[in-house]
């Protein structure tokens, strides 16, 4: 499955003091507005936004199990991005069912990548491998 993505970008500078709500120089605010506005367009809601110290996580509602897509600068870089997909495993546990993720996991990283590519406001963009992904 497409999960882990890496770009380049000058469109999501940070914000005056961003890293104080995340960890210092990490930042990805903008990025995940631009998700917020896009996303819907693709199909998904987005229910929310949130500040974790790796960068920003954008909810998706997901009846079935939690789905979401963590936006965040690499460290120490002003234009290149990184954007993952949990859950990032073909399956996840709840109760004592096992539920697939790939099908709803897949449809995102089409509408992520339709969203970037589209907006003309990244280059550079690759997926990662599971092996390559610098979380």
């Amino acid at each position: 499955m497409k999960t882990h993505l890496e770009f380049t970008s000058t469109a999501f500078p940070a914000y005056p003091g961003e890293d104080k709500e995340i960890n210092p120089g990490i930042f990805g605010k903008r990025l995940a507005e631009f998700l917020i506005e896009s996303l819907p367009q693709q199909g998904f809601k987005v229910l929310c936004i949130g500040a974790e110290d790796w960068g920003w996580m954008v909810e998706i509602e997901n009846q079935a199990f939690p789905l979401w897509i963590g936006c965040a600068s690499y460290d120490e870089s002003e234009n290149e991005f990184q954007c993952f997909i949990e859950p990032s495993k073909a399956f996840v546990r709840k109760w004592f069912s096992k539920i697939e993720t790939g099908p709803i996991v897949e449809k995102l990283a089409v509408a992520l990548e339709t969203v970037l590519l589209q907006s003309g406001k990244v280059s550079n963009f690759r997926w990662l491998s599971d092996d390559e992904a610098r979380r």
